[in-house]
């Protein structure tokens, strides 16, 4: 009887637990806690970030900016230091030629006209040329002799290439009627052509140089 009893209670027990419902699993409450992102939405940016960043590309303006200015100024130097040898180059032609020319001895016109044709283009050349009888008529009687020093020259302006240089020399002559000598100060007026091999291609001032008035 008491087994019976027994199976019966085990029967209402299995047929209890069997009606009893199962708690579902409880989900991962992390995902809850993140917040939805709804479609669209912006994402913040730290201002920290977009500090850095603004920082970063004014750097970057910057060094394009200043690479720009520096070729910029580097390419304006360039171009002053040629200009400036430019000038220096002339300068040293016409000096050159100044010497020569006011350098004279009654004794060797032909040497002397020689210089005043040198380095000079031929149409000064054949000027100097068809001068040249007259200028011997007038310094062999005066048994002139002469000699010249630089004292400075300066570039007066330039025109594509064609440089007007203004040359100073110390001479001193002697002559005839002085022979205890003299000295002037003369300037010649020398053009220089820098498309023509810095050829001359006219000159001035010798008459202050020689008895040529």
């Amino acid at each position: 009887m008491a087994a019976h009893e027994d199976g019966e209670q085990t029967v209402k027990l299995d047929k209890e637990q069997a009606a009893t419902p199962v708690a579902p699993p409880v989900p991962d409450a992390a995902q809850y806690l993140a917040p939805a992102r709804p479609s669209g939405a912006t994402v913040s940016v730290p201002l920290a970030s977009l500090v850095l960043g603004a920082v970063a590309v004014l750097c970057a303006i910057l060094a394009g900016l200043f690479g720009f200015l520096w070729m910029s100024a580097k390419g304006d130097l360039d171009d002053m230091n040629t200009q400036a040898a430019d000038d220096r180059h002339a300068e040293q032609v016409a000096t050159d030629y100044a010497v020569g020319a006011a350098t004279v001895n009654y004794q060797d016109i032909n040497a002397w006209v020689a210089k005043l044709k040198a380095n000079t283009t031929p149409q000064l050349a054949n000027k100097f040329d068809a001068t040249a009888p007259k200028l011997e008529q007038i310094l062999v009687p005066l048994q002139w002799t002469s000699t010249a020093a630089p004292i400075t020259a300066k570039v007066i302006s330039e025109d594509n290439g064609v440089y007007k240089v203004n040359v100073f020399v110390n001479v001193s002559s002697t002559n005839a009627q002085s022979p205890e000598g003299a000295q002037t100060t003369v300037t010649y007026n020398v053009t220089v052509d820098q498309n023509s091999d810095w050829k001359i291609t006219d000159v001035g001032g010798m008459d202050g140089a020689l008895p040529l008035k």
